[in-house]
């Protein structure tokens, strides 16, 4: 996908996660925010080596994704506004997606704002079903994307269905925001780990099958690393 196509889908078509979500629905596999399925077997790796940064949303941005890392563009279609990794052997993921600068909601408070929005998107908004632990400021001289006005770290929880299943599972959601004010845009990273899975959840059966399962620390490593090489891909 070339950034001149992104960036007319982004002018064009300003989807809501909402609408994001009923168009993956109405292809009867809905690709959920939260708790991807990892049915991938030995696929090739999209992460590569541990330094070697990866092309995202057509070589616009770059980042070093961790290790056992599957395209999901290479497996099924996904909006055009994201960038979607499963771990080849456990039940994790990792979201990269160019989402709506909300200029009401104030930098400290942007990262709950789109935590909140997920847990929305997964009907997981009721009393006891989400929780923030902890909302951290992330250093700019720490990070490669210097464009952006501020970054956030979120860690928190939420209580989930994988599809339309009633089965619910608690998945740590890590998520990592870089505020690009100048170009309308926040860019949204989301790392969700899988914490307690029902036994009557598909998601089941990878349970106890972990190998080398990606850690907070590969996490932090690709906000650091994410690098902005076209700023044309946003208009």
């Amino acid at each position: 996908m070339s950034a001149a196509v992104l960036l007319s889908f982004l002018r064009q078509n300003q989807l809501t996660r909402k609408q994001h979500k009923q168009l993956e629905e109405e292809r009867e596999g809905p690709l959920q925010i939260v708790l991807q399925h990892s049915l991938f077997g030995e696929m090739q790796s999209a992460g590569g080596s541990a330094d070697q940064p990866h092309p995202l949303f057509g070589g616009a941005l770059s980042a070093v994704i961790p290790h056992s890392a599957t395209d999901i563009s290479e497996l099924r279609e996904i909006p055009d506004n994201q960038e979607v990794f499963a771990h080849a052997h456990t039940d994790q993921s990792l979201i990269v997606e160019l989402v709506e600068y909300q200029t009401q909601v104030a930098d400290q408070d942007a990262a709950r704002y789109h935590f909140e929005d997920i847990a929305g998107s997964n009907k997981a908004l009721e009393p006891g079903a989400f929780e923030v632990t902890s909302v951290v400021a992330l250093p700019k001289p720490q990070l490669s994307l210097s464009e952006c006005s501020s970054a956030w770290m979120l860690t928190g929880t939420q209580c989930v269905s994988k599809f339309n299943e009633d089965a619910r599972n608690t998945v740590t959601l890590h998520l990592g925001l870089l505020r690009l004010q100048q170009f309308s845009t926040d860019v949204l990273i989301t790392f969700n780990d899988p914490q307690s899975i029902s036994p009557d959840s598909s998601s089941a059966s990878a349970v106890g099958t972990h190998k080398q399962p990606w850690t907070v620390q590969e996490f932090q490593r690709l906000l650091q690393t994410l690098t902005l090489h076209n700023p044309g891909l946003f208009g």
